[in-house]
């Protein structure tokens, strides 16, 4: 710091000389004593003269320069030593870090388990083998699983569970085969041999070999007269669109077509998708209660009870549409049991209350369980997606880096498969058909983990109403 003389304008003079070298020293770092330069202060030695005039004070003297000159020169040293030794000690620690990380063991590679193959007359769902991965297994339609439905890569390399395998149904023991029909056992599938009249996969259909006779006496409108005329001496004969002619030519009928029972025969277009009625040279499409007939005279649409406020559910329920009809629901949470409690948040959701620190069997309980109700049609094609299970963090915490999905309860387990569709996400698949009407629990959860650390567990109750027609 450069002193001027020691009078009562002393301090202003340090003031002074601070003010005049800020900027140039501080920006390196410097202390308080480098802020007034005396490098700045020797080169512009005029101006500085001028400065202290300017105070009544006289210039200050080449050995008060050298003096500041000198201070700065050690000062600097000083600071040049420090850093150095900052960066002989850095360099040291990362030689040291590099030394350790070169001779540590290299990680292992990830366990993985030999690829299973899907049994013969099903399917396998899952492409990762890793340790801690699923794979599921399903039988085709006629077929029956045997062993285990989902393996786990366990970390020593193996699938946990058993090998599954596909053993054929026989498909004759529910009796297909109606009115007085011979079931015949063939490869994954069974044939009837029909009696006459009947016909048809099921001989369900009569086939009919001539015009029937209750038509001309049972109901007069489905049998009339046909329009004749006299052409070049002969006598010609036709019938209205819908009947067809019978009798003799001298004694001709026009009778109705029963298009209905026509369309029946196998392998013949569907002129309806439920009931046909045959009308006196026509036909109409007919849907069963709780469906309309859609503008193209032969679909069938489920009427929405609950939107159109048909239903007669009470307070406290709530309507949930299904394919020909509805259902009035009122899911409850779980009774207590222990240090778990459940509280309803929401119609369909229950959440856990807060665990004691010490009770292991509440954290492991669901932290949610929720309820959800689809409807179905009878005979759906599959494997078809039906329910979504994915995670979300909460603002501020970090979510879960790994999650588990399972088929935890239910009924009719065997047609459904949990599998993973992405990272954060995991999909219920319908693996089998269903026939309806029925209806079908399955449960599944989604465990959380977080540096392989189990965090939480939600559930997931479905209930299916499955129609009894496939629309």
């Amino acid at each position: 710091m450069v002193q001027g003389p020691r009078t009562a304008h002393g301090v202003h003079c340090t003031l002074r000389c601070m003010a005049a070298g800020r900027g140039h020293g501080r920006g390196h770092g410097l202390g308080k004593e480098a802020a007034c330069a005396p490098g700045v202060a020797f080169l512009q030695t005029t101006n500085i003269c001028s400065a202290w005039e300017s105070y009544g004070l006289g210039c200050p003297g080449r050995q008060q320069l050298l003096a500041a000159v000198r201070q700065m020169q050690q000062l600097l040293k000083g600071q040049e030593t420090r850093f150095a030794e900052g960066l002989r000690l850095m360099k040291s620690r990362l030689s040291t870090l590099h030394s350790a990380l070169a001779k540590a063991a290299p990680e292992p590679a990830p366990v993985s388990c030999p690829a299973p193959q899907a049994p013969a007359g099903g399917r396998m769902f899952g492409t990762k083998y890793l340790v801690e991965h699923e794979v599921h297994f399903a039988c085709e339609p006629g077929f029956e699983l045997q062993g285990s439905s989902t393996r786990i890569c366990q970390a020593d390399g193996s699938w946990s569970g058993q090998e599954p395998r596909c053993t054929e149904l026989s498909t004759c023991s529910s009796s297909p085969c109606q009115n007085g029909g011979t079931c015949v056992e063939g490869p994954g599938q069974h044939h009837c041999l029909c009696p006459p009249p009947w016909s048809g996969a099921a001989c369900q259909h009569r086939t009919q070999t001539e015009p029937p006779t209750w038509s001309t006496t049972a109901d007069p409108a489905f049998s009339r007269k046909p329009r004749c005329a006299q052409v070049e001496h002969a006598q010609q004969c036709r019938c209205e669109p819908g009947f067809h002619m019978s009798g003799t030519a001298s004694a001709s009928l026009c009778q109705d077509v029963d298009e209905c029972e026509l369309y029946q025969a196998e392998g013949a277009p569907r002129l309806c998708a439920h009931a046909c009625v045959n009308l006196p040279g026509s036909y109409r499409c007919a849907c069963p209660s709780g469906y309309s007939l859609l503008g193209d005279g032969k679909s069938c649409e489920d009427i929405d009870e609950c939107a159109l406020s048909r239903d007669n559910c009470t307070r406290g329920t709530t309507c949930i549409n299904t394919g020909g009809g509805f259902q009035c629901v009122s899911p409850e949470c779980p009774q207590p049991g222990g240090n778990i409690t459940y509280v309803k948040t929401s119609p369909f959701q229950c959440e856990r209350n807060p665990c004691p620190m010490d009770s292991r069997s509440c954290h492991q309980a669901p932290k949610t369980i929720s309820f959800h109700y689809l409807p179905l049609p009878s005979n759906l094609l599959t494997p078809t997606p039906l329910f979504r299970m994915a995670t979300a963090a909460a603002p501020g915490r970090p979510g879960p880096d790994s999650l588990r999905f399972g088929i935890v309860g239910g009924n009719n387990r065997g047609h459904f498969v949990m599998q993973r569709s992405d990272r954060q996400t995991g999909e219920l698949i319908l693996v089998q058909r269903l026939k309806g009407p029925q209806t079908i629990q399955v449960d599944v959860d989604m465990s959380e983990y977080l540096d392989r650390t189990f965090q939480a567990k939600h559930l997931s109750k479905i209930t299916l109403f499955v129609s009894a027609y496939e629309f």
